[in-house]
């Protein structure tokens, strides 16, 4: 406060005659300044929590990935262990929103007055889960991963620069782009770099490297790649799209929670009928011939709980920036898991390339952020 009167008391003013009181009109402009510096900590602090929130529910992502496999080889079918995941978040999220807003309906007058977009984040969702199945024995797991999140930086600077889906508009700036490409680069040191290396270290023949530097892991036709990369693209911008229709979501009904939890009742009632119309078999095994885990019906809360993150974070730091610290979350989830051999997941020890990779993905978010 000392540091603001000093700086007000040197500053020359012109003001009305009429005004008589000198030190009066310095006092309101020292105020008025204490307050300012007092709301941008405030929102400092806050912009602080949300990031800590994305990198929370981006470690969790990889963790629900854990999970669901082990559901889905106890059920026998990835959509049966999808809809098993998204009732279990649904009731998840109804029981929080009765304790938050006592009431899971809205007003109906949100359908005239609000546009349709606003409901389908739970179906962007269903269709991001479903095109990673698709995705995965086309692609292999790094470019399944990797298309993705192509899709994601791209579709958050985009829907950010723009505005789209009424989100908080940050102009689209050489040095943000430059951090969206740093962020993109870290994903793919931390996926593909480690196996590349190993490749060549092993001196695989120049035949098998051109195979596997794909990744593809099946004997797919090389014409029909392009295709599939360009479904993960697609794929990947309608995950971001979900993150800022739900964001919008939660501000229309003025509940994070509410929003989250329609969001992930439409998301269930898409997957019952996928499930209605492919009729896949339900049955429940022991894989391991040991009992099955407690924790692998948990995996919907994680969701839950990603949802509705997502909900909190756009309003807050923008859907660009929202994709890119829960995609460095993710990616620090994933290498935890790999280390420790979390939830029945064969161990990997992290490398020093994946730690770097880590690492340009956080100078990334801090050029997007900072700038």
């Amino acid at each position: 406060m000392a540091g603001i009167f000093k700086i007000v008391m040197k500053i020359k003013l012109d003001y009305p005659d009429d005004f008589h009181d000198y030190f009066s009109y310095r006092l309101v402009l020292i105020l008025t300044c204490d307050r300012l510096l007092r709301q941008d900590k405030e929102m400092r602090e806050y912009s602080m929590l949300a990031i800590l929130v994305g990198l929370a529910i981006g470690i969790g992502l990889p963790m629900q990935t854990s999970i669901n496999s082990r559901l889905r080889n106890s059920v026998g079918s990835p959509f049966g262990a999808s809809l098993i995941s998204f009732a279990v978040g649904t009731l998840f999220l109804a029981i929080m929103t009765l304790i938050d807003v006592h009431t899971l309906g809205f007003s109906t007058k949100l359908f005239t007055s609000q546009p349709v977009w606003i409901w389908l984040g739970g179906l962007l969702g269903v269709v991001y889960l479903t095109g990673n199945i698709l995705l995965f024995p086309k692609l292999g797991s790094v470019q399944t991963v990797i298309m993705p999140v192509l899709g994601q930086i791209l579709a958050g600077l985009l829907i950010d620069n723009f505005g789209w889906f009424d989100s908080p508009q940050s102009t689209l700036t050489m040095t943000r782009f430059l951090g969206a490409i740093l962020v993109l680069a870290g994903v793919i040191i931390t996926v593909a770099a480690q196996g590349w290396l190993e490749q060549r270290h092993n001196r695989i023949t120049e035949t098998a490297e051109k195979d596997t530097a794909t990744d593809t892991d099946t004997d797919t036709d090389q014409s029909g790649l392009g295709i599939w990369r360009a479904l993960g693209v697609v794929a990947g911008m309608l995950s971001a799209m979900q993150t800022a229709v739900n964001g919008h979501l939660g501000r229309v009904l003025g509940s994070t929670v509410h929003a989250a939890f329609v969001s992930f009742l439409v998301g269930t009632l898409g997957l019952i009928v996928i499930v209605l119309v492919l009729r896949p078999q339900f049955k429940l095994i022991r894989p391991t011939k040991t009992p099955n885990p407690w924790w692998m019906w948990i995996g919907g809360m994680i969701g839950a709980l990603y949802v509705l993150g997502n909900v909190y974070l756009v309003p807050v730091v923008g859907t660009g920036l929202a994709v890119v610290i829960v995609l460095v979350g993710l990616m620090a989830g994933s290498l935890m898991i790999d280390q420790f051999g979390w939830f029945a997941s064969k161990k990997n020890p992290i490398s020093g390339v994946q730690l770097i990779g880590l690492l340009v993905m956080i100078v990334g978010v801090v050029l997007i952020r900072v700038f």
